[in-house]
Formats: C-alpha cells, sequence, structure tokens
C-alpha cells in the first residue's frame, strides 16, 4: 500500500521512528515539527491521511484537525500523552477518524494507517461506481437526504459535508430506518473492528454528526438516542 502521510509531533524520535516504519511499508512522509510549519504543509500540499499530535508548542493538533477538515476528508488519527476520555471525545469530535495514546508501539500506529487508508478508497471507489452506473441509491427523511451514489447529503436544499465515517453512520441509520442500532454494532460495521466496552468513539462522532445537522441536543428530529439501547432514525 502506498500513500502521501504528514506527521506533525514535535518529538522528533517519535515522529522518525514513525516515518521509518511507514516508509518500509512503501509510504511516503513529509514531517512536521510544530503547529505553523503543519498549516503551512497543508495549504501547499494534499495528503493521503495525517498523524497529528495534540500537544505541540505552538498552534495544537485540534486546531490543525479543524483546518484540515475545512477542505479535505482524508483519514486523521491524534495523538497524544494524555488518557483523559475529554481529549479523545474532542479530537473526534472536531473531525478525526482515529486516536491513538502514547506510549503505543509504532507497528500499531502504521496497522492503523492501513485500516484508514482502506477505508477511505473503498468510500471513493463506491461513489465513483455509483456515479458511473447512474444506479440511484437515496433516503429522503423529512428533508434530509443522503444519496450513496454520489456520497453527498443536504438538509433542506444545502449540502452539507460529511467525513467518511459521519456517511457511514448516518447511511447504515437511515438503512435500518426505524430499528434501534447499539453502539456495539455501529462501531463494528462502520470501523470493521470489535467493539471495546466503555468507547466513545460512537458517542462522539454522534454528536459531530447532530451538530451539521444542527440538531438540538435534547430534542434531536434526525438521529435520536435510545438511552441504554443505541441510537435510531425514525
Amino acid at each position: 500500500m502506498d500513500g502521501n502521510i504528514l506527521i506533525v509531533d514535535d518529538e522528533k524520535e517519535i515522529a522518525d521512528l514513525i516515518e521509518v516504519c511507514l516508509q518500509n511499508d512503501g509510504f511516503t512522509v513529509q514531517k512536521c515539527y510544530n503547529g505553523i510549519e503543519a498549516l503551512k504543509c497543508i495549504e501547499s500540499t494534499v495528503y493521503d491521511l495525517a498523524i497529528l499530535d495534540v500537544m505541540l508548542p505552538d498552534i495544537d493538533g485540534f486546531r490543525i484537525c479543524q483546518k484540515i477538515r475545512e477542505r479535505y476528508f482524508y483519514p486523521i488519527i491524534m495523538l497524544t500523552a494524555k488518557v483523559e476520555d475529554m481529549d479523545k471525545i474532542m479530537g473526534l469530535t472536531i473531525g478525526a477518524d482515529d486516536y491513538m495514546t502514547k506510549p503505543f508501539n509504532p507497528l500499531e500506529v502504521v496497522a492503523r494507517v492501513k485500516t484508514q487508508l482502506r477505508r477511505y478508497i473503498l468510500y471513493n471507489q463506491a461513489g465513483n461506481a455509483g456515479e458511473s452506473t447512474g444506479l440511484l441509491m437515496e433516503y429522503d427523511i423529512r428533508g434530509l437526504i443522503i444519496n450513496k451514489s454520489t456520497h453527498k447529503c443536504t438538509l433542506y436544499g444545502k449540502e452539507i459535508s460529511l467525513t467518511p465515517i459521519e456517511f457511514s453512520i448516518l447511511w447504515y441509520l437511515c438503512e435500518n430506518r426505524g430499528n434501534v442500532i447499539s453502539s456495539e454494532e455501529l462501531f463494528e460495521h462502520v470501523w470493521g473492528e470489535k467493539y471495546i466496552e466503555n468507547n466513545n468513539t460512537v458517542m462522539a462522532h454522534i454528536g459531530r454528526l447532530r451538530e451539521k445537522l444542527k440538531e438540538p441536543a435534547r430534542h434531536p428530529k434526525f438521529v435520536k438516542t435510545v438511552w441504554g439501547v443505541g441510537y435510531t432514525i425514525e
């Protein structure tokens, strides 16, 4: 597998180690050791995936993640020395796709990179295949329209920019409209991995999805929570 990967980490030894492991698997790597340098790279180069450290000497990784999401949908993996759930939730809420806590095995980083890229490639291939065949796969739920052939989502006629993960979550809920889908089922279907207890990943992405749909937290119109069970679109 190949691809152009951006690594942003002020700990040079960690960035260098990840770089060597990724290069050994055929990836092209560009490294930045601070946020200002990273923002310049993002403006001048299109990457296939970014690995961002949260704690940087100037601009934190959350801000860099937000800047990327203003223009691009490629996968983002966040790195942090912190273990607090709120940091993880914040990263996922602003558009990150995965989150790793230091210290970690660099080979696990490579495995996560490959997983995210496979999902991103499949997402784009599915969209291109739908366009070439003219096959329409669409749900229209009270003004919320999601189309799998074009991978576009609109709310009352205005297009909403969804990441591949957010699109997959919303599509799966629409596919199972009227049924309650547990966090475990959503995670295993969308991420393709075994669900681990106390995993807040799904909750964070649902929160981000509701924010984009301009849903009030207490009385959402589309993605509803069935407490103790899961999520549903009625």
